[in-house]
């Protein structure tokens, strides 16, 4: 199922600011981590992730993230550490990225605590990154992860881990980033089925 109407910045900036999101857990020992979800415009507007590199030694090999990582001392808050982290993973400068906010808080069966922001890039970068750490960096259509999350019946009723699962092409987003996503689609439906409502009146 493809969307007939593209899903615009501006209809992911009012969701971001305009919605209610997970707050930060109060009970629990959880290390802090910050990841930024970037959009771009690229006949379309684009979701970018990173695949992380193959390597049994880390818990995270080979898995689908948005780039990000732990809250180092000199970081001054969440947001700076996501960029910061932006920038070593992808080499993209913060000066290029917008910040909408954020979409809240989630955690992981590994005990982190990740605050998620939502950031727009003006592409005025190269990407650039350290293939042992990063195998890919994969720009997916947002068009398309909206199109799997109602095909799949996700929108309203949130499935179990198992089941909540993002597939694009040879790779599948599950774990934290899936609940990440499926969080960010569910506060851009209303907008997007406003935007659809209206075209129809048109």
């Amino acid at each position: 199922m493809e969307l007939a109407h593209n899903i615009s910045l501006d209809i992911i900036r009012k969701a971001v600011t305009e919605s209610n999101h997970p707050i930060s857990p109060v009970n629990g020992s959880f290390q802090k981590a910050s990841v930024l979800a970037l959009f771009s415009y690229e006949k379309g507007t684009v979701l970018h992730f990173i695949k992380k590199a193959d390597d049994t030694r880390y818990a995270w090999s080979g898995q689908m993230a948005f780039p990000g990582g732990h809250t180092d001392p000199e970081d001054n808050n969440r947001q700076e550490t996501a960029l910061r982290e932006l920038k070593e993973e992808m080499g993209i400068n913060k000066k290029n990225v917008e910040i909408l906010g954020s979409i809240g808080h989630f955690t992981t069966i590994h005990n982190r605590e990740i605050k998620v922001f939502i950031g727009i890039w003006n592409k005025k970068d190269e990407i650039v990154f350290d293939r042992s750490e990063i195998s890919r960096v994969i720009p997916i259509s947002l068009n398309y992860l909206v199109s799997h999350h109602i095909k799949k019946g996700f929108n309203k009723q949130k499935p179990d881990s198992y089941h909540l699962t993002y597939p694009f092409e040879d790779v599948v987003i599950w774990g934290a980033t899936a609940k990440m996503i499926f969080h960010l689609i569910e506060i851009l439906l209303p907008e997007i089925n406003q935007v659809v409502e209206r075209s129809h009146e048109i």
